[in-house]
């Protein structure tokens, strides 16, 4: 029997381990081929279910049918309509508002961009008062977003609603009277006065005398003073003055309002059929600090007018214009402030005197027409706006 060579047995056992290596290769390639597949199966079932999750969370509908309503100087209430099924899924509010200025009122945030107020979402329609430092009778254009709160703390917000514009109120009674109560501190000690005047130039009272019937007639008060007062722009009146200078107990000598001067008796204005209302307290970036009072008689539209919009004081017990009765009565006015009287019904030339003033007469700086109050001022101003 013929025994195999080593030389023969050396090549068979070469061929026999490259059999096996050839075979543990494919099993090797196999399982890494298999994982391959798991692993993209389990990540394509990850995108699916992302997907499905995103599919999920389905965007929010844009608030929309936008509604302001009980518009005060510093508060408003905000209500708007949504899709149903957002109502409980919505967590907070973005409320954005602005100044109207100009025509374009779409200056509003992007929607990954944080607005200026963000409130957990509740009950509407909702207040807003404290936000933002309100300015009395100013136009602001406000806008809504709603958004959900995810749990990396970032937000899925809708779009934002329509701009819509609205205007804030005047000063209410409460607001006035904190106004009031500022200028009580201020007023000062009483003198007696016996007339209340009004400057203007000789244009002016031709004008009474030929267009007019011989009447000063009310015009409407301007912006002067306090933005929120609630007489500017919406009561007539006459204006007066009745301080007097602290030497003589006569009006001062200079004007600002023109040569001319109308003076009539404190009595024929000031009486207990007349009543009295407290408007505004202000000043002009000066120490001196003015009071509108308004004179109306008692029954009459204007007397209507501030009844409803004006605190009303004591005519004979307040810190500005007092009347004393009695056989020669008495009339007194605040010292430390410049008192500004403003008479609601027409004024006839021929029940007073007309006469030139001895002093200077064009000292514009200290007119009041149109004058803007200083918001700086911590005597004059109160926390809900100019």
């Amino acid at each position: 029997m013929r025994i195999p060579s080593l030389s023969v047995f050396i090549l068979v056992s070469e061929r026999a381990a490259v059999k096996e290596r050839k075979r543990r290769g494919t099993e090797a390639t196999l399982i890494h081929t298999a994982s391959v597949c798991e692993h993209f199966t389990s990540s394509s079932s990850q995108l699916l279910l992302n997907t499905e999750a995103m599919a999920e969370v389905e965007l929010l509908s844009t608030p929309h049918n936008i509604q302001i309503s009980d518009v005060s100087c510093d508060s408003f209430r905000i209500t708007w309509e949504m899709a149903h099924e957002d109502t409980s899924r919505v967590t907070h509010y973005f409320i954005d508002l602005s100044r109207k200025e100009g025509s374009d009122h779409n200056r509003f945030k992007h929607r990954d961009v944080p607005t200026k107020l963000v409130t957990k979402a509740g009950p509407l329609p909702m207040a807003v008062r404290g936000h933002w430092f309100l300015s009395p009778r100013t136009d602001y254009c406000v806008a809504v977003q709603t958004a959900i709160r995810q749990p990396d703390g970032d937000y899925q917000v809708s779009e934002w609603s329509q701009v819509v514009e609205f205007c804030t109120g005047d000063y209410s009674m409460v607001h006035l009277q904190q106004l009031l109560d500022k200028a009580e501190t201020a007023a000062g000690r009483m003198l007696r006065f016996s007339v209340f005047y009004r400057n203007q130039s000789p244009e002016y009272f031709q004008y009474v005398r030929s267009e007019c019937g011989g009447a000063m007639v009310p015009s409407f008060k301007d912006n002067s003073g306090s933005h929120g007062s609630p007489i500017n722009g919406k009561l007539r009146g006459v204006f007066l003055c009745c301080n007097t200078e602290f030497d003589t107990g006569l009006p001062p000598k200079d004007s600002p309002y023109g040569p001319l001067r109308f003076q009539i008796s404190a009595e024929r204005l000031l009486n207990p059929s007349t009543n009295l209302y407290f408007a505004d307290f202000y000043c002009m970036y000066t120490a001196y600090h003015y009071v509108v009072l308004v004179l109306a008689p008692a029954g009459s539209e204007g007397d209507s007018f501030c009844k409803s919009h004006l605190p009303q004081l004591d005519l004979t017990s307040n810190p500005f214009l007092t009347y004393t009765p009695g056989d020669a009565p008495a009339f007194c006015h605040a010292s430390d402030v410049i008192l500004e009287v403003l008479y609601t019904e027409p004024l006839l030339l021929e029940h007073g005197i007309l006469a030139q003033i001895s002093g200077r007469h064009q000292l514009m700086s200290l007119s009041t027409a149109n004058a803007k109050k200083d918001p700086s001022c911590k005597v004059c101003n109160i926390s809900v706006g100019r």
